[in-house]
């Protein structure tokens, strides 16, 4: 089984984040699965210190070139679509498989957007001028109805955990919430709660898997991954919610 925090800084460092050693040392001090993996490879790399430098043969290069060449499939870029909204523009990416992508333009402008989405699909964005009417259709179905096909969601490329936090998250009906704590219980994992944070804060397909439906233990809105809190209570309020007295304090979380 492999660590799902440790997934998760790896998907940190392909997105150019450099986490801190602190944080790889703490994490490594309570992980016995961890701990357990250092101990096997730490031998190995003792050994490899100990080998002396060999210069490679000049034909190496090449052969490793090929091999990249035959092996390494590089990802067809994504379609990119502006659709309008109750919210505003949406930029919406999509492949065969499903619409991989939703972000809404907090002020950031269209090429910070483009170059955002890039990074989390991990691929390039070929303009839509005009996107196929499956697309247009489980938008404008979101905003009238505040449901999804999911089927027509491709949420495949993300790790396993968070594909279960977001499953999770969009089984919590429209106009109500659910805490990060409720969602790890749902998943099996209820020390999990951070983790879930920011499987929310990552979630590629807003509105569509409604990460703005979990909120913090107290029924805080906590940050929104594009527009910040005021956006998130303005999703929410379209979806029917209303928070409870005192103001702020969410219905019904865990």
């Amino acid at each position: 089984m492999r660590c799902s925090d440790v997934e998760r800084l790896w998907d940190e460092m392909r997105e150019g984040i450099e986490p801190a050693r602190e944080h790889v040392l703490a994490h490594l001090r309570g992980c016995p699965e961890c701990q357990e993996v250092y101990r096997e490879n730490e031998g190995i790399a003792y050994c490899l210190t100990c080998l002396p430098l060999v210069e490679p043969p000049q034909s190496l290069v090449p052969k490793i070139l090929e091999h990249i060449k035959a092996t390494v499939k590089i990802a067809p870029p994504d379609s990119l679509a502006r659709v309008d909204s109750p919210l505003g523009t949406l930029f919406v990416a999509f492949r065969h498989s499903g619409i991989t992508a939703v972000a809404l333009d907090g002020g950031e402008g269209e090429e910070a957007i483009v170059a955002r989405l890039q990074r989390r699909l991990g691929r390039g964005l070929v303009p839509s001028s005009c996107p196929p009417q499956w697309v247009t259709d489980i938008v404008a179905t979101y905003f009238r109805e505040h449901k999804t096909d999911l089927a027509k969601v491709d949420i495949s490329e993300l790790t396993p955990f968070e594909q279960s936090a977001l499953k999770a998250a969009a089984s919590i009906p429209p106009g109500e919430v659910r805490s990060y704590g409720w969602i790890a219980e749902t998943i099996g994992q209820p020390t999990a709660a951070r983790a879930v944070g920011r499987a929310m804060a990552r979630n590629p397909v807003l509105l569509l898997y409604p990460c703005h439906r979990v909120v913090d233990a107290n029924g805080q809105l906590n940050q929104y991954a594009c527009g910040g809190v005021e956006l998130k209570a303005r999703v929410l309020e379209l979806e029917g919610y209303r928070a409870k007295v005192p103001a702020g304090v969410a219905s019904r979380p865990r």
